[in-house]
């Protein structure tokens, strides 16, 4: 089984980047399963139906996100409904959403860090530990989108569930790391994949939006690049259906004209 794991799609040029390349992605690499993050989908910042429509019509099967997906209200009803969106499951008790999705006996689970963020999460190692506990023994295939800052972070939990699940794929910081591995006991892992967002720009946002928050500490309202050169970060993952063990990881990159 292929499995693709695409970048924080970053607003508009992210959408269309998406549109672009996916379906011929998609058939030129026999993928069986997309998945991709989308908090940053609706002006850089949450998710709206809308917005969600535009990857799901585009072949993306599952949707994941972070510490923004309550950013925007309007998505708030939808994600206890038939959208195929995920928050991250070590949010506490009570709140909107669920935490991960089967498809084909497929999981796909979304996890939030702890480390720098200013909000409180439930710890995501021993929810993971519980979540495995609850799985039916025929889902063999597990991938993980972990929404992190801190790179150590993102290392121990991988470290944490090697040979547990298929895949412990980071998000959150926007820039791909280079260290896409199998760890020892088959489990995919990469810090970080990147985003699928406009090339010059600060992490998907505005250039002199974002210089204006670091040279004065006056908070700016941050803007979506505009910028029609797209970069394109994805990871394919090859499993084995049989055990849920990583058969090989790589890197996906292209520049995208939107």
């Amino acid at each position: 089984m292929k499995i693709l794991s695409v970048g924080d799609i970053i607003g508009k040029p992210g959408r269309d980047a998406i549109k672009n390349v996916l379906p011929s992605i998609k058939s030129s690499l026999d993928i069986d399963l997309v998945i991709a993050n989308g908090e940053n989908l609706a002006g850089g910042i949450g998710i709206t139906s809308s917005t969600a429509d535009e990857l799901l019509h585009c072949g993306v099967d599952v949707i994941t996100s972070g510490n923004h997906i309550w950013a925007q209200k309007e998505i708030y009803p939808y994600l206890d409904g038939r959208m195929p969106i995920i928050r991250p499951l070590n949010y506490p008790y009570g709140v909107p959403g669920r935490g991960y999705i089967t498809i084909d006996n497929v999981a796909v689970v979304n996890l939030i860090g702890r480390t720098f963020f200013a909000a409180s999460y439930d710890d995501p190692f021993h929810g993971m530990d519980l979540l495995l506990t609850e799985l039916t023994p025929d889902i063999k295939v597990i991938v993980i989108d972990f929404h992190a800052e801190a790179t150590s972070e993102k290392m121990a939990l991988g470290r944490y569930l090697d040979g547990r699940v298929s895949a412990v794929l980071g998000t959150h910081t926007h820039v791909g790391t280079i260290d896409a591995q199998v760890l020892p006991g088959g489990t995919a892992f990469v810090t970080d994949i990147g985003m699928t967002g406009p090339i010059n720009s600060i992490i998907g946002d505005d250039n002199q939006t974002v210089l204006q928050r670091f040279l004065t500490q006056i908070p700016y309202r941050m803007m979506v690049a505009d910028e029609h050169e797209v970069v394109f970060n994805a990871i394919v993952v090859d499993v084995d259906e049989h055990s849920g063990h990583a058969r090989s990881i790589e890197r996906l990159q292209r520049i995208v004209d939107v």
